[in-house]
């Protein structure tokens, strides 16, 4: 329930956050488990949120290890789908937790789900493919050893900004693949090398391929100009929308950069907070007005206002300065 329902939550959300979401093969969306999603991993836990509310079937995601902090934390994020992934910097003593979770994935598989996999191992802000680690062919070999026709999707994840509010998000598909396809008599050790070496073929075209500095190029690949008469029609809501929210929306960015800057996580904290708290920020200018004005009109403020944001984020500056 907690899942279905902030689902749907985070979907109207997006709505806002994301100026526009360009996918290059919807048909994938709809496409049904034992799958994994392998992808690259430029924005957080942000790139886990967008690619959830994307696909129709639920997806598990493969979270940091030490996102996991006690039982209470754990049993949430167990029920958001989430399964924890160690790295040695985490703690060696929890590697072992590891192979819980690849036991966990297997039987997941077996009843046909979807598995997010972030093949890279780590998240850096960057239009770029890093080296692939061993974690999703060793997922696969599993699957391989256990015969289930397991299907990997290749998925490149570029945004058009790290920092910014109102961001295109570029979404592109690979070809569809099967681990029946790869040499079964392979040492474990061999079809990862295949493996990888297949799967870093299929992502390097996904991924844009951009320096931080190179503004023309990614004003190329990642800019989407907007007609001259919606800029127009925008206008007004626009400057509404920005005088209302950037009392709301400064001190989050704000306190965000104090406190993560150079981690890879600014942006995807910035959206989490400003998700958790505008709600109640729109029901206090609604329910203040009200008390002023004694109207019920002031509670189409709850649409209006929301408006106003998204028009903002339509007219606003889309790339990272």
């Amino acid at each position: 329930m907690l899942y279905a329902v902030l689902k749907v939550i985070v979907r109207l959300a997006a709505k806002i956050f994301c100026r526009r979401i360009i996918i290059n093969n919807r048909q994938l969306l709809k496409e049904n488990g034992p799958m994994i999603l392998a992808c690259n991993h430029p924005n957080s836990f942000l790139d886990a949120v967008l690619m959830d509310i994307l696909f129709e079937q639920p997806v598990w995601s493969l979270t940091r290890g030490d996102a996991f902090l006690n039982k209470r934390v754990n049993n949430i994020l167990f029920k958001l789908k989430m399964l924890p992934v160690y790295r040695p910097s985490e703690g060696v003593e929890n590697l072992s937790e590891n192979y819980k979770t690849f036991d966990s994935c297997i039987e997941l598989f077996k009843r046909n789900a979807v598995v997010l996999i972030f093949s890279e191992g780590l998240c850096v802000n960057e239009w770029h493919l890093r080296p692939l680690k061993k974690g999703t062919a060793r997922l696969a070999y599993k699957c391989l050893e256990e015969n289930i026709p397991l299907k990997i999707l290749p998925v490149g994840i570029n945004y058009s900004s790290f920092q910014r509010f109102g961001k295109n998000l570029f979404v592109n598909f690979g070809n569809l693949f099967s681990i029946n396809e790869f040499d079964k008599d392979l040492s474990d050790g061999g079809f990862y090398q295949v493996f990888n070496t297949r799967l870093q073929n299929e992502l390097r075209p996904l991924v844009f391929e951009i320096e931080k500095k190179d503004k023309a190029k990614q004003k190329e690949l990642l800019e989407i100009s907007l007609p001259s008469v919606t800029k127009i029609l925008l206008a007004i809501p626009a400057v509404i929308g920005l005088l209302v929210h950037a009392p709301f929306y400064l001190p989050i960015k704000y306190w965000v950069h104090k406190k993560f800057y150079g981690s890879g996580h600014v942006d995807a904290m910035q959206i989490t907070l400003s998700l958790l708290f505008y709600p109640v920020y729109l029901l206090l200018i609604v329910l203040i007005l009200f008390f002023l004005f004694k109207s019920w009109w002031v509670f189409l403020l709850l649409i209006i206002l929301p408006f106003t944001a998204w028009s903002y984020g339509q007219v606003k500056g889309q790339l990272d300065k």
